[in-house]
């Protein structure tokens, strides 16, 4: 038989335990800090603490939205699947916006993506909602046009989308200006689905 180890628990513990060994979380706060932990377990590299963006208030406030039973509007099916509904505090609604039917005409009319049509489709439950951004830089910066426009502003932006055409300026927009919103998320070309469900699990395992 292959050595390797076979016990859940201990490959769990050995994880989590070289994940402190090897990263530098010095400069963040403890309840960020658990975050980038699951942020680092899901993608495999360490470095990517140099590459967080976050408010100080992002798990406060983000935890706070969730208990007061925020919908957690996503912008793809992938980052709605990878959200563990049990750990959430208020049986929280999980809505994947680009699933949402009329996105598609949307989208045609207004010549953007479907995911971007999407946050138009829901713009009513912005307010005090948490939002999980891992795949379209489209949907963050029609976002913040909305916000821009009188929409009513999400709580919290978690994640940050992935990708070569947008995204960097998107997350940059965003920090730059975060319009009275919270937000915890990876810089540059990098995010993803599994890292914006990663962060809202982190957070709605939290306890006050």
């Amino acid at each position: 038989m292959l050595d390797y180890i076979r016990d859940a628990a201990e490959i769990y513990r050995q994880s989590f335990a070289t994940i402190r060994a090897e990263a530098d979380l010095a400069r963040f706060p403890d309840d960020v800090a658990r975050v980038v932990v699951r942020l680092i377990h899901t993608c495999g590299q360490v470095d990517v603490t140099e590459h967080i963006a976050y408010t100080d208030d992002v798990v406060a406030r983000t935890h706070a939205a969730l208990a007061a039973g925020a919908p957690v509007l996503c912008d793809s099916s992938m980052v709605a699947s990878g959200i563990t509904r049990s750990r959430l505090p208020a049986d929280n609604e999980v809505v994947s916006l680009v699933a949402d039917e009329r996105a598609a005409d949307l989208a045609g009319r207004l010549g953007s993506t479907r995911s971007a049509a999407a946050v138009d489709v829901w713009a009513d439950r912005l307010g005090g909602a948490v939002l999980a951004i891992g795949n379209a830089p489209t949907a963050l910066f029609r976002l913040l046009e909305l916000v821009d426009n009188g929409a009513p502003t999400p709580a919290a932006v978690l994640g940050g989308p992935v990708g070569f055409v947008g995204s960097a300026q998107s997350k940059q927009e965003l920090i730059e200006r975060p319009r009275g919103m919270a937000y915890l998320v990876v810089t540059g070309r990098r995010g993803g689905s599994a890292m914006a469900a990663a962060a809202v699990n982190a957070i709605a395992n939290e306890r006050e």
